[in-house]
């Protein structure tokens, strides 16, 4: 991205992803799958049938999104398209996508 985000672009985009992973979840709870989730106070924490979790937050003072999981801590910076995570370069997609196979075995596309 040419220039920084605001404040304001910033909450906008990630209220937008945690809808769009929400809407994501909620259809595969839909389908029987086993995940559930909570939102709230900006955070979205997924659970697993198993009682493991991943929590989605924000760290608005630099701008980043941040994933907690069996696997580790994460965080992501928005590149104008994607969320991609500072230590792999790996985008946010893949890497839910990979933490729900890992903690709670079902596979979902984000």
């Amino acid at each position: 991205m040419d220039k920084p985000m605001t404040e304001a672009e910033f909450l906008a985009t990630y209220k937008q992803t945690l809808a769009t992973i929400e809407e994501t979840v909620e259809a595969a709870v839909q389908a029987n799958l086993e995940i559930d989730y909570e939102s709230g106070n900006d955070m979205l924490t997924l659970m697993f049938s198993n009682g493991s979790v991943a929590i989605i937050s924000r760290q608005s003072a630099i701008h980043q999104l941040w994933l907690a999981a069996r696997s580790g801590g994460f965080h992501f910076e928005y590149n104008g398209t994607d969320w991609i995570c500072t230590l792999n370069g790996r985008s946010l997609q893949d890497m839910l996508g990979e933490i729900c196979v890992e903690q709670g075995k079902i596979e979902i596309s984000f």
